[in-house]
């Protein structure tokens, strides 16, 4: 196929002929013969064959004596059969067995009397208690066939039938070039602008699961000359290069024009969202890949695109992760042109899966640490809505997502201490909380997609807090509310307040930027409840409508410097060391429907939120106000 710039080939018809090109340019494996201490965990590249019997001599099985198996005959509890010292001879566990001897009688079935003669009173079959020669391998037995991967068991196997060393499937070296002018070596405090690299000890780990060895070269500048030099060195030192990078359309985006030049391209653009400039080519007989820049971008590429090459090396069946059918928890629109690769998490709730989407960027690199699942929304779908199945990749074990609490509504980073606390108090369990604001939360309680959620929901009425909410979403009840704990909310400030800020009226001043969060969230409420009780158009508040889903990204956007202000609670504040001007205390509780209450981890979570170490946190984090956590406020 010619080379087009920038092509829109779908991700299975990319991979399918990315394999027969790679075929008619020779790409094969190599091999090599490496001592049996060493094997474990790699493939055969032959048969292997049993140079020895195992065992390789007649061996007692059992600790007792060797005799001749007719010399006991006869004998019962009350025909006893009496063998001289001539007649046995003592053997332990693993002992040859003695000529003229055919059978061995365990040490328990003797009676040794004092004139050093034995009492028999079972009789002994010829050949019992003998490992006989080749009873777990014969020689000339094939021990592994080629293309196995071998196991502790399959190695010990291979001593015992006498192979010290096997030919096996060389791990291929897979280059990895990180590109760049705006990268730099991981360092903690990089200054604005720089851009740690961290992508290629992410691709260096996963190819390192995959049983490949990575060589990681140092960042090459955007200059098309050293780029060309440091390929052409990776070529000559690996068996597979990565060009991480450059392989967009910018004015600095070589890595296509330079794989053309060293050797051929396949393909430039795949119809997938995130990984869409994506480079397919080879040098030789040698695959290279280009890698798009963000990481998100470069973990799909890899494991889409990287992982069938490897399979093909090692002459493995094509990867088949484990999937599930999952509800999704919210709408996720994509479009027409692309097949797009979502991140989720998962959980386990009343019986069913249930997918909350993660942050979509494709420089979002916590989303996949975060993930649980991958969900594909194939090339020309629209999207899903709510409440659709789905299928799941799962990126963890099934088991794991059935101990795991589904919390889904307000954010609050105590959400984070408590996922701490219960994992460390029992292994087998998790928290999984996605950030949604308080109504979705109790959207998600109606639908039976959570086990629990934040809430804490201002009615302006009477300055309550949850109750009349409840109320009016569960008119039949079957939920309950927990209390968690009173905060401080207030506004999130620079450093030394240099805007000089006193109150919600200074948020309409001019040049004032602000931060908000999400319609729907408690926090959004409130503030759109103080600006209406001070008769101000929100309209005239600049960044009103800049919407961040958590507290702590509320604050890092002041502490950054692209905003003045935001809404939050104090604990937020003291984590980005901001100034804070107290607004109100509110009251966060625990919304927890009656299908979930009496599950294991939900009474785990109760426990722990009734411990001393739960409050020690929350001091820790400051501006929370505790009274009873888990005590049961309401049942409605």
């Amino acid at each position: 196929m010619g080379f087009q710039y920038l092509t829109n080939i779908p991700l299975e018809e990319a991979r399918d002929g990315y394999m027969s090109f790679l075929a008619e340019h020779g790409f094969a494996h190599k091999t090599g013969t490496v001592p049996v201490a060493q094997l474990c965990g790699m493939i055969t590249a032959a048969p292997v064959y049993a140079h020895i019997c195992a065992p390789h001599y007649h061996a007692s099985a059992m600790d007792g004596i060797a005799v001749k198996a007719s010399d006991t005959f006869g004998a019962g509890e009350t025909t006893p059969v009496t063998l001289t010292p001539e007649q046995y001879t003592v053997v332990d566990t693993g002992d040859p067995l003695p000529d003229g001897c055919d059978a061995v009688v365990m040490i328990e079935d003797v009676v040794n009397l004092e004139d050093g003669n034995v009492r028999l009173h079972v009789s002994a079959a010829p050949w019992q208690n003998i490992r006989q020669i080749g009873e777990d391998i014969c020689a000339g037995e094939m021990i592994l066939p080629a293309y196995t991967r071998i196991t502790p068991a399959a190695a010990g196997a291979m001593i015992a039938g006498g192979v010290l060393k096997a030919e096996v499937i060389c791990p291929p070296v897979i280059g990895i070039i990180p590109t760049g002018d705006e990268i730099v070596e991981p360092k903690e405090d990089p200054a604005p602008g720089d851009i740690l690299e961290f992508n290629s000890t992410i691709f260096s780990s996963m190819v390192k699961e995959w049983g490949a060895e990575p060589k990681v070269y140092p960042i090459c500048p955007d200059k098309k000359d050293l780029l060309k030099e440091e390929l052409s060195l990776a070529l000559k030192e690996c068996d597979i290069v990565l060009v991480n990078a450059g392989s967009s359309a910018g004015r600095e985006d070589y890595s296509s024009a330079i794989i053309g030049e060293l050797g051929e391209v396949f393909c430039h653009g795949i119809a997938i969202k995130p990984g869409k400039p994506a480079i397919l080519g080879a040098c030789g007989s040698k695959p290279v890949i280009g890698v798009p820049g963000y990481p998100v971008s470069g973990i799909i590429v890899v494991d889409q695109l990287l992982k069938p090459v490897l399979d093909a090396w090692f002459n493995q069946p094509k990867g088949h992760s484990e999937e599930i059918k999952a509800i999704l928890s919210r709408p996720v629109i994509s479009g027409l042109k692309y097949e797009e690769f979502v991140r989720v998490r998962v959980g386990c709730v009343d019986g069913k899966y249930v997918a909350s989407p993660l942050n979509r960027g494709a420089g979002v690199v916590s989303s996949f640490m975060k993930a649980d699942g991958i969900m594909a929304v194939p090339q020309g779908l629209e999207g899903y809505e709510a409440g659709s199945e789905v299928t799941v990749r799962l990126l963890k074990p099934e088991h794991e997502l059935q101990n795991t609490i589904v919390v889904i509504g307000s954010h609050d980073p105590l959400m984070d201490e408590l996922s701490d606390l219960i994992h460390t108090a029992d292994p087998e369990m998790n928290l999984s909380s996605s950030h949604v604001g308080s109504m979705g939360g109790i959207m998600a309680a109606r639908r039976g997609e959570a086990h629990l959620g934040g809430v804490h929901l201002l009615d302006e009425a009477d300055g309550t807090y949850n109750t009349s909410f409840i109320r009016k979403y569960f008119p039949n009840g079957g939920v309950r509310l927990v209390e968690c704990v009173g905060r401080t909310q207030g506004l999130m400030i620079q450093k030394g307040n240099p805007k000089g800020i006193k109150g919600v009226a200074d948020l309409q001043r001019e040049g004032l930027r602000y931060v908000n969060r999400q319609k729907g969230s408690g926090t959004r409420i409130l503030i759109d409840y103080l600006c209406k009780k001070e008769n101000i158009d929100t309209g005239k508040i600049y960044g009103y409508d800049r919407e961040e889903f958590t507290h702590t990204s509320v604050a890092a956007q002041i502490a950054s410097d692209s905003a003045d202000a935001g809404m939050g609670i104090y604990s937020a504040a003291m984590l980005y060391d901001l100034d804070f001007i107290p607004v109100c205390t509110e009251q966060y509780d625990l919304l927890i429907p009656d299908y979930a209450w009496e599950t294991p981890m939900v009474q785990k979570l109760i426990e722990v939120l009734k411990s001393d170490a739960f409050r020690k946190r929350l001091e820790a984090l400051g501006g929370y106000t505790i009274g009873d956590p888990g005590t049961v406020r309401m049942h409605f």
